[in-house]
């Protein structure tokens, strides 16, 4: 295994779930990608996710709310929220502790590199 952070994307739309995949290995990452929260949840990558990016709206469990669930249970992972959809309210209310960002699609390279780096910044695991 290498010693790069593990970057954990969580998307239902597979052509943009493989855009991001692609970008964040460009940015020299490695990358596991899954179409949903419960995919995720069940997978051995879990535990070893220094960051997770995840969409806002997915069927079942969204972004903000597998955000919430790993916390509660113990286990937060820093999380950057993407969407396509960008609502201020939704964005204020998903500004919550281990939240680096919330960024809207197409997501700016340089912006999600950022926020990948606030993520991974803290020891690669939990928030402050």
């Amino acid at each position: 295994m290498s010693d790069q952070p593990l970057i954990s994307i969580v998307d239902d739309d597979e052509s943009a779930r493989e855009a991001i995949a692609g970008l964040v290995r460009s940015l020299g990452f490695v990358v596991a990608e899954f179409e949903s929260a419960a995919d995720f949840l069940k997978s051995d990558h879990l535990s070893r996710t220094a960051c997770l990016i995840a969409d806002v709206r997915m069927p079942g469990m969204t972004g903000p709310e597998l955000h919430n669930y790993l916390t509660a249970a113990g286990t937060p992972i820093p999380a950057v929220l993407i969407t396509a959809y960008p609502d201020e309210a939704a964005h204020a209310r998903a500004l919550k502790p281990g939240v680096r960002c919330y960024l809207a699609k197409p997501l700016d390279p340089d912006e999600l590199l950022a926020c990948i780096r606030s993520a991974i910044g803290d020891g690669n695991k939990g928030f402050q």
